[in-house]
């Protein structure tokens, strides 16, 4: 089976990016899971390492951007991040397209639903009500979504069904794309485009 990577940078006046993923490497699989984050942002950090974690990818990402000004610039690179997914995943075939995730922590819980279909959109009901967790802005969080989904060319609904703590229904709400990733991109031992239509 064809290697499921990618590696690219993108380079503005705001951030400097480089992003590695490699799809393929929950256990059982012949590759070594390896995690690196660095954004500046340490939150951040620790949502995309519970990301890559439970979606089964390795994900190695180190961004410079201008924290000096704000967050803003940095989170939403998540374009990078959907942009390097994209490609990694190729061509829409022979997979199940289809993903669902519930994720709890504590008294969080969160749902999220993928479909790999070349129709991007984002909704998110997140519910977050503190201004930040560490560095980073809760505003910033559904907009981290929607620029993923943006780039990836995925649609995407994220919803944080109960919570009472910000950092849990945050954490659980990126917990849930993780499994509603890893299950959208399983490869189903077919080589079918998984649409009626004929083309994704």
């Amino acid at each position: 089976m064809a290697a499921r990577t990618a590696t690219i940078s993108r380079k503005t006046n705001e951030t400097q990016i480089e992003i590695s993923i490699n799809l393929d490497c929950t256990p059982g699989s012949q590759n070594a899971q390896v995690i690196e984050i660095s954004t500046g942002i340490g939150f951040l950090d620790h949502m995309y390492h519970a990301l890559a974690k439970h979606s089964g990818m390795s994900l190695t990402m180190k961004c410079k951007g201008d924290l000096w000004i704000d967050d803003h610039h940095t989170a939403d690179d998540a374009i990078a991040l959907g942009t390097a997914f994209k490609e990694a995943l190729g061509e829409v075939r022979g997979i199940r397209r289809y993903g669902t995730g519930f994720a709890p922590l504590d008294e969080a819980l969160s749902r999220a639903v993928i479909d790999i279909c070349s129709r991007p959109y984002c909704v998110t009901d997140l519910g977050l009500k503190r201004e930040k967790i560490g560095d980073l802005s809760t505003e910033m969080i559904p907009h981290i979504f929607y620029s993923f989904a943006i780039a990836s060319g995925v649609t995407l609904h994220v919803d944080v069904l109960r919570g009472e703590n910000d950092h849990h229904r945050s954490e659980s709400a990126f917990k849930a794309l993780a499994l509603a990733i890893k299950q959208a991109i399983e490869r189903t031992g077919g080589d079918d485009i998984p649409s009626t239509k004929g083309v994704l």
